[in-house]
């Protein structure tokens, strides 16, 4: 099959919205690793007074990590897909967390607005149709050194990494996932991060869109070499320029 893009991918999310979180919650370790994916980040403290985008939030999972690690910060989370997040907006927040629906390529239109001290993007970017577009719209929302954090499914090319991939999601997540009706988005899920870049190509890719200070750091468990946080910070206008 091939992967799902756009309209087709947001109708798919919102199917399988209701049993989205149950899925998950069957990955060991999956809320965890959000959490270490947003310390990553390196923001201070708790937050205070600072703005974090949080893109692609799903219903919610990324948004909590954010929160937990950020208490104090003003969050805004955005996805395309009403019925996820509807199931987001369901949840407890405190008053500092504010949703948007609106894919990634369309921010302005929903008016979302930078400048955001980060942004957070969680399973987001093998997603899009043009990352390379959805990093610029990144780059432009943040402030100068703000930071990235993608947290993601990019493997590290070596076989064994796509094998294990592939074994998981046959042999575990697609039975599960088509008796809940679901099978075409996990079908998507498997294809799509077999498609994207390895975690390498993905970091040359931020560093191409004006990003510096870029790393590639794995996750623990059976994740390691599947899924990373890829860390950026939006480099500083060169001297002179804009004066």
């Amino acid at each position: 099959m091939t992967v799902l893009r756009d309209a087709d991918l947001a109708a798919a999310f919102d199917h399988a919205a209701h049993s989205y979180d149950t899925l998950v919650a069957a990955n060991p370790g999956y809320h965890a690793h959000l959490r270490r994916s947003a310390r990553r980040l390196g923001l201070p403290r708790t937050g205070k007074e600072l703005r974090v985008l949080d893109l692609g939030c799903g219903t919610g999972a990324s948004t909590a990590a954010l929160a937990r690690v950020l208490p104090d910060a003003d969050i805004t989370a955005v996805d395309a897909s009403a019925g996820m997040l509807d199931r987001a907006r369901a949840k407890p927040w405190h008053g500092n967390v504010s949703f948007v629906c609106a894919p990634a390529e369309a921010l302005a239109d929903a008016g979302v607005r930078g400048p955001f001290d980060a942004v957070f993007a969680a399973y987001l970017f093998r997603n899009v149709a043009d990352p390379d577009a959805v990093l610029d719209t990144v780059h432009d929302l943040l402030a100068p050194h703000g930071r990235l954090a993608v947290h993601e499914y990019t493997l590290s090319g070596r076989p064994i990494h796509r094998a294990v991939w592939t074994a998981v999601c046959r042999g575990l997540v697609l039975p599960v996932a088509t008796a809940l009706g679901d099978g075409d988005l996990y079908r998507h899920l498997w294809r799509s991060v077999v498609d994207f870049d390895t975690v390498d190509r993905f970091t040359d890719r931020v560093r191409a869109r004006g990003f510096d200070r870029v790393r590639a750091l794995p996750l623990p468990g059976w994740q390691t070499g599947i899924t990373h946080t890829v860390v950026a910070r939006r480099a500083a206008p060169a001297a002179g320029i804009g004066q």
